[in-house]
């Protein structure tokens, strides 16, 4: 693709980052078949190709209108687009762009600009985030349907382990998780003390830094990553061996840091050796499969069979495919098969909350394919993921990393 950047960009970092993004695309159209919002909408600028030139033609200093706006929110990022790409574009990173400029460009409305503002500050305060979710529990009997099904009970997170370890890992410290489901981080904790490994919880800056970043609210994300740099860095100084991640859309963007800080002399460096330490509560399982497997040898296997999610962070955001499902099946659950599993849920940060049309739609779509095989529950890897799907079942929907503790707990 030839590009002629406009004056205004061209001589930027994202100028430069965006043209050979750009140049690497061959305008295939592959992607469009791998693109929810494509398959819902039928028009070619809700697909990444459309979305692709919609940005190339602002670049290039072509005026920007609310409707180029819309086709870039109405993207979920899922990231699918770049597993299909023969061309190895990333796409993910020129939407990001895109949007930058086109919020600068064409800005938004007074609503639009207050409500983006009110779920930013709501969700990025854990006070704020777990007195509203508190509220609601307490009058879950009294909500409409809708609100009521996103409300999720709470269930106590069980022990932490006590054992200290010669290898410690730190925690990626969750805003809404925390408060949503405790469990999940408590059963990860269970499960690395099995291996020899002791899951260190770091009060940081409370969130990654991804829900301020998609919301185009790149000063406050770049507060957040430096909160969590500076509470990580003694740690790591001290010999931490690797940053845990238990919500893998928190996983994608902590493995980003060093591309995200690029530009911040004081602490690019750090955040590169931080983005190296990241992992996934995946991978670390699977690296220590050999010394947890053998726990599983005697235990019958599982009465319930899953119908696993992968979210679009783990499958295409981090191209981890297969581990979790491998684990789960040698710990002695039945992995029912699901048609469509490349396809994002419709969850995507706050999209379900931005765009819940499109959002809803996806989420039908995705639990007809999900209940097909009448599974007992659903797995899945991510917070948002799994409180979005759940919103519209009454089947469990369970953290994978749960349904493991369990086992080798029994």
């Amino acid at each position: 693709m030839q590009t002629r950047l406009a004056d205004f960009i061209k001589d930027t970092a994202e100028g430069r980052e965006a043209e050979a993004i750009l140049r690497s695309c061959v305008h295939c159209g592959f992607c469009t078949a791998t693109c929810p919002t494509y398959q819902l909408l039928g028009d070619e600028l809700d697909g990444p190709r459309g979305r692709i030139y919609l940005i190339k033609q602002m670049l290039e200093g072509e005026a920007a209108s609310m409707r180029t706006l819309d086709h870039l929110d109405r993207c979920l990022t899922c990231r699918s687009c770049e597993t299909t790409c023969p061309s190895g574009v990333q796409y993910g990173r020129l939407l990001d762009i895109g949007r930058a400029v086109a919020e600068t460009r064409v800005g938004r409305s007074w609503p639009a600009s207050w409500r983006r503002h009110l779920l930013h500050r709501v969700l990025l305060s854990k006070r704020l985030f777990a007195r509203a979710l508190a509220l609601g529990r307490a009058l879950r009997s009294w909500l409409p349907p809708t609100l009521r099904s996103a409300v999720l009970p709470r269930i106590e997170p069980g022990e932490w382990p006590s054992a200290v370890h010669r290898r410690t890992m730190l925690l990626l410290d969750h805003c809404v998780q925390d408060a949503l489901a405790p469990r999940i981080d408590a059963a990860a904790a269970r499960v690395l003390d099995r291996a020899g490994i002791t899951l260190r919880r770091v009060a940081a800056g409370g969130c990654c830094g991804a829900l301020s970043h998609h919301l185009s609210e790149e000063a406050r994300a770049g507060a957040l990553v430096r909160a969590n740099i500076d509470a990580w860095w003694p740690h790591v100084e001290a010999g931490a061996e690797a940053i845990v991640i238990t919500a893998s859309g928190c996983s994608v963007m902590v493995k980003d840091y060093g591309h995200f800080m690029r530009g911040d002399p004081a602490y690019a460096e750090r955040a590169a050796r931080i983005g190296a330490l990241a992992r996934d509560v995946s991978e670390v399982v699977a690296a220590h499969w050999k010394a947890l497997a053998p726990e599983l040898v005697n235990a019958p296997p599982a009465k319930a069979a899953i119908a696993w999610h992968a979210p679009c962070s783990l499958q295409h955001g981090m191209q981890l495919r297969g581990d979790v499902e491998r684990m789960l099946g040698e710990a002695g659950f039945t992995l029912l098969p699901v048609a469509d599993a490349h396809l994002c849920c419709g969850s995507a940060g706050t999209y379900s909350l931005l765009q819940p049309e499109l959002s809803r739609e996806l989420k039908r779509r995705k639990l007809v394919n999900l209940g097909a095989g009448k599974p007992g529950l659903i797995a899945t890897a991510n917070i948002g993921c799994l409180a979005h799907l759940q919103s519209g079942t009454e089947l469990p929907v369970r953290h994978w990393i749960e349904l493991l503790d369990e086992r080798l707990r029994r």
